[in-house]
Formats: C-alpha cells, structure tokens, sequence
C-alpha cells in the first residue's frame, strides 16, 4: 500500500479475508491511494464526503465516486488493484472481502443477489449506487466510534455485517423500519451541519440550544439524531476531535502546551492539561517524551 501526501490510512482486517480500508484525505492536496486486490476478492467502496477517482488500466479508464454514492466492484477474471486519487477534504470507506467468503453470507440467497446468480458469478460486474439515509448512518458509526478498545472489534464486525445487510436490502420503505428519525434525508444533513459548526469554533462552541436553533432542529432531535450518527453525544464527541486536534498540534513540535490549549478553547494550561490527562493517561509534556 502506498500513501501518497498527507491523509489519514487505516486498514481493518475483520476477519480471514475481510477488510475494512479507511481513507480521510483532510488536507488541500490530491492523495494517491494504491493497494494490491486479486480477483478473489469483492469490493464495496462508499464515499462519505467529496469524491474518489478509481482509476482502471493503468490510468486509462476510470470511475468517480461522489459524496453519498457507492461503488461495489466484482471481476473473477481479473485483478482489481485500488488505485485512486482521493480529492481534498474527502473521506471514503472500503469493505474488501473474498468472494468465497462473500458467498458464505448469502450460501441460501444465492438468486436474491444479482451477481451471484448463474448467469452472473464468473462475469465481471459493476454497480454505482446511491447510499441511503440507513446506510449513511453505519458509515458514520464506522468512521467516529469512542469504544473501549476490549469491545472495538466486536463493534466494528457488527457494523460492518449492518452495512452489508443494509446494501442489499431492496424492501421498500426499509429506512423508515431502521431509523425513523434519520430516514429523513434532510434532518441527517442538518445533524452532518452541526458537527461541522462545532469542529470550526471548537474554542469557542454554541450551547446545544443556540446549535438546535442554528440548524433548525429541535433539541431532542439534535441530541438523537447526533448520537445515533456520531456515537457520542455532541460534546463528548468534541472533546474527543479537541484532543485529537491538540495531540496531532503538540506532535509537530511547533506550539508549546499553552499555545495548543488557547487553540482548542481552554483558557488556562492547566484546565488543558488536566483535559489531556483524562483522554489519554498522561500529560502533554510527558505524552511527547514518550513518543519522542
């Protein structure tokens, strides 16, 4: 695998054969993705915002996946390396697993799945897709979970079986069984709206109530709809992204600790540090001694 430019890589293996590709591009520039993948594999590729180039023979064919859609690719007679140019403030999520165990999870619905049937499974096949609001939902859970790490591969082999269940799932009005609330396309937007608002003034963010009235949610959707996409409730989930944020800051070695903590909104070194201590079990200071 080959990461090109500043960007973030995580792959996940699930289990024997079953993968899940992580890939957020946050910066300004295009970012170049290449990984092996042989024809004894299925890939389900889902683009949670911007949009990724899948280029195909060696450059001379290619594919663009925008925010919201899918890409589910499939080929037995050929290999299928990933090679793609991942637009900025782009994010994307990949689950690749082999085609033998693919067909595991369908062994009795084999005629319920277009490219498993007879006349389908040694041709090669391509499907882009809309990502329905449920579906939206699980990509989120993937990308922003805050589990105790004893539970996280639990956790994310659970969502990733959801997400595949969901792809296929053709029955009608299936996002209204799923989730009510977010089935609304638009209140899932406006959710996406509030974690952007307090990403860009986590120094200084709205209360819940002034953010419920900027997005024009009610405060209990907001609270919700945030924890069923996000995982955590509005303010756990920035004191995370803060730390986060001051951790990679402190790493480039060009603030001090008072500088790092002004940045994501603590007034006092020691409000920041006591802050830092309780997410990662050490101080700022001594956190970078040890990764020194």
């Amino acid at each position: 695998m080959k990461n090109i430019a500043k960007g973030s890589y995580e792959e996940i293996l699930v289990e024997d054969g079953f993968y899940i590709l992580k890939i957020q591009n946050d910066t300004k520039e295009l970012q170049t993705v290449e990984r092996e993948i042989d024809s004894s594999f299925i890939q389900f590729h889902f683009c949670l915002k911007g949009k990724t180039r899948f280029n195909f023979n060696e450059g001379s064919y290619h594919l663009e996946v925008t925010e919201e859609n899918s890409l589910l690719l499939y080929n037995t007679q050929k290999d299928l390396p990933l090679n793609l140019i991942v637009s900025p403030n782009s994010w994307l999520l990949s689950v690749v697993m082999t085609i033998r165990k693919f067909h595991s999870l369908f062994s009795n619905e084999a005629e319920y799945i277009p490219f498993l049937s007879g006349e389908n499974k040694e041709k090669k096949y391509y499907s882009q897709e809309m990502v329905s609001p449920a579906i939206a939902v699980v990509l989120s859970q993937l990308m922003n979970y805050n589990l105790h790490p004893s539970i996280k591969q639990l956790y994310i082999k659970g969502k990733v079986y959801e997400l595949i269940s969901l792809y296929f799932n053709k029955t009608e009005d299936a996002n209204l069984e799923q989730c009510p609330f977010l089935a609304d396309e638009d209140n899932v937007r406006r959710i996406r709206m509030a974690k952007e608002i307090m990403i860009s003034r986590m120094a200084e963010p709205p209360t819940l109530a002034e953010l419920s009235q900027e997005i024009g949610l009610s405060l209990k959707k907001l609270k919700e709809g945030f924890k069923q996409i996000y995982g955590d409730s509005v303010y756990g989930f920035l004191f995370d992204y803060k730390m986060e944020y001051a951790r990679k800051m402190l790493e480039t070695g060009k603030h001090n600790v008072n500088e790092v903590g002004l940045k994501v909104g603590y007034s006092t070194a020691s409000h920041f540090i006591a802050s830092f201590k309780k997410k990662y079990g050490t101080t700022p200071k001594k956190y970078l001694t040890s990764n020194a």
